[in-house]
């Protein structure tokens, strides 16, 4: 019956983890999937949400299913850390679901798009996270690219992306990245970013913006200022945002979905999000979410929570300073200073796929076949062992 089914190639980063995980060599390295590790290579288990989850067990609650829009306390907190006090209430108001991972608010946000703006078309950044076309085309909108990354001068390709900004037609859909860009780290000035809000504006632009490291670039409220600058223009707008690396839950798949909309609308578009969930898994999931709004609304665990952002952040920063300077050392003869440029978990090297598979294969390192790698898989026990094995590659090349 099923025969003609074709065969699933599989996701190129996930089957990047089998492969590493059945690998036999002992100073074996993952720089692929984006995960933060600590100091020892570890998935840490953050203080913050260890004494939440003893005093979210301790309480006993019986769990029967949440709303189809989920948990309310959730939903507040999450508005106050993503829009601060950015929205005039007067005439703005969100719409907000609590969503299975920051993949489930681009699910369920795409989903309400296509039965709202069925003619929109989407357009995302080249390149982007492989999953945001997948996502987009599975729920049947057609997916175009924008100008970002330009590997002459490695950075943002900033007259590229203005210029099609410029002309798309009236009403697209236009997938930002407010922070922490996914997978090249680059993001625009904040010069820049006026002229590109000015410009989607001026195209009546639905933008949808997708923030899964809120904290891992330059700060909480830095991170958040594209999202905040949307809302004091009057923009209506859609955010994804997801606690995965923040807080270190990735199993637990804690997101959210946000919808910003003129005050008189707010009614019809909760009502197509509450419908887009029930189509898709009917009601979140409680726990994950419960430790986050227990930390977020506990003003000393909210406290140790930044702590201990700030600590991860300032961790990324340091191994991405050690890479420039490892790969400086030893190729005296070339420019790193790009990836010093670069924010957040990821860089974007410039190494070719055939690069990349040097690295696995006679080195133990594993990358992504574009060349981005997570700058948190880097550790002092495993930096210079990187550094030379890039090395290696490069001089091959």
């Amino acid at each position: 019956m099923f025969e003609h089914l074709p065969r699933y190639a599989g996701d190129p980063i996930l089957g990047l983890m089998s492969d590493f995980f059945a690998d036999p060599r002992i100073d074996k390295v993952n720089l692929g999937v984006g995960i933060y590790y600590d100091e020892l290579g570890q998935v840490p288990l953050l203080d913050c949400v260890a004494q939440a989850e003893q005093v979210v067990v301790s309480e006993h609650k019986p769990r029967s299913y949440l709303p189809m829009e989920g948990e309310s306390a959730y939903r507040a907190l999450v508005h106050q850390l993503i829009f601060a006090d950015s929205l005039d209430k007067r005439h703005f108001g969100t719409s907000i679901v609590q969503t299975v991972g920051g993949s489930g608010a681009l699910k369920v946000g795409a989903d309400f798009l296509r039965t709202a703006w069925p003619g929109s078309e989407v357009w995302v950044s080249d390149p982007t996270w492989d999953n945001h076309l997948g996502i987009f085309e599975g729920a049947g909108l057609k997916v175009n690219r924008y100008p970002y990354y330009d590997p002459a001068t490695q950075a943002f390709d900033y007259e590229g992306a203005l210029a099609v900004f410029k002309s798309i037609p009236v009403r697209s859909i236009v997938l930002l990245h407010p922070c922490c860009h996914n997978p090249t780290g680059i993001q625009p000035t904040r010069e820049q970013w006026i002229e590109l809000l000015d410009a989607l504006q001026s195209r009546e632009a639905i933008p949808f913006l997708d923030i899964a490291y809120q904290g891992f670039g330059q700060g909480l409220d830095d991170d958040a200022w594209v999202i905040r600058e949307c809302a004091h223009r009057g923009m209506e707008f859609l955010v994804s945002s997801s606690f995965s690396k923040t807080f270190s839950l990735y199993g637990e798949r804690v997101g959210a979905l946000s919808v910003v909309s003129r005050i008189h609308d707010a009614d019809l578009v909760f009502g197509q999000l509450k419908l887009s969930v029930r189509r898709n898994y009917s009601s979140p999931p409680i726990f994950g979410a419960a430790l986050v709004a227990r930390v977020l609304g506990t003003p000393a665990l909210r406290q140790l929570w930044e702590s201990e952002l700030a600590t991860m952040r300032s961790r990324i920063v340091k191994m991405r300073a050690q890479l420039v300077d490892g790969l400086s050392k030893l190729m005296p003869e070339r420019d790193f200073s790009f990836l010093q440029r670069q924010e957040g978990m990821f860089a974007y090297t410039g190494l070719s796929a055939a690069q990349v598979r040097a690295l696995k294969t006679d080195h133990g390192v594993y990358a992504v076949e574009t060349g981005r790698i997570c700058i948190a898989g880097l550790n002092p026990h495993n930096i210079s062992r990187v550094c030379a094995a890039f090395a290696t590659v490069m001089r091959s090349a």
